[in-house]
């Protein structure tokens, strides 16, 4: 039970360093205006408004390699059937997208491309974590 529970929370934290990581190197590309006030709602939308493509396509990257790497993780490490973990990890990956898409209005290609390639990161994941070696 320990290890099943221990590989949700891999694989949660494996997707949350990746979208953090791609996300950096998004933002080391664009870089934000250093006086931006992102706790303000209306700032941020004003914000978001002005961005450039690849701005926008580097967080949607971040959002499929997360979910691909977190839910690979987990279905590696667990021994719960990859379904679960592949619920688990795509489940709050889509709760922190749908939790910023409400906060911080996007286009909505963006929130269509981010969402779908959450789903569709989580099934390669599960898929690519599942697999067992014909050895073993």
């Amino acid at each position: 039970m320990g290890r099943k529970i221990g590989a949700g929370i891999l694989g949660i934290a494996v997707a949350v360093a990746l979208v953090w990581v791609v996300e950096k190197i998004g933002h080391s590309i664009y870089p934000p205006p250093a006086d931006l006030d992102t706790g303000d709602t209306d700032v941020m939308r004003a914000y978001v408004d002005t961005l450039p493509l690849g701005a926008l396509l580097s967080v949607a990257v971040a959002w499929f390699i997360g979910s691909v790497g977190g839910t690979f993780a987990a279905c590696k490490v667990g021994t719960a059937r990859p379904l679960v973990y592949a619920l688990v990890v795509g489940g709050m990956m889509f709760a922190g997208a749908a939790f910023n898409l409400l906060i911080i209005p996007h286009p909505m290609w963006f929130s269509i491309l981010g969402v779908v390639g959450i789903f569709v990161g989580t099934w390669v994941g599960m898929n690519l974590g599942s697999r067992r070696s014909a050895a073993g």
